[in-house]
């Protein structure tokens, strides 16, 4: 098996399970909107445990970051199509091996990506 095999493997792997993360949460969203709805549903005055607009937003955030890695993970699918997988976007180099274990999904070396988040 090839290097851009075994990557192609790991992504649609993790594709997958975002995917089964996505589905779950969006049964948990469905889940606090409707108790959301029910009017005796009095949590906010609740000393005992979080509120369901606590939950909520807790599921809406993990939500919106598996959103974001499924859409880098969809990129890296698509770079692997075009044979540009693994080449930084910024400078052309390519992205060491051990990054792309780590993250799949990388668009950027190192250097690059810590140029970047300065």
């Amino acid at each position: 098996m090839t290097s851009m095999d075994a990557a192609r493997k790991r992504l649609e792997r993790r594709a997958q399970e975002l995917d089964e993360l996505l589905a779950r949460l969006e049964e948990d969203d469905s889940a606090i909107r409707a108790d959301r709805a029910d009017t005796t549903a009095d949590d906010e005055h609740d000393p005992e445990g979080s509120t369901l607009s606590a939950e909520w937003q807790q599921i809406d955030a993990l939500r919106r970051a598996a959103l974001v890695e499924r859409s880098d993970v969809t990129a890296a699918l698509d770079h692997l199509e075009t044979g540009t997988y693994g080449i930084c976007v910024r400078c052309g180099a390519r992205i060491p091996a051990a990054r792309l274990q780590a993250r799949p999904g990388a668009t950027m070396c190192v250097s690059c990506a810590e140029l970047v988040s300065r």
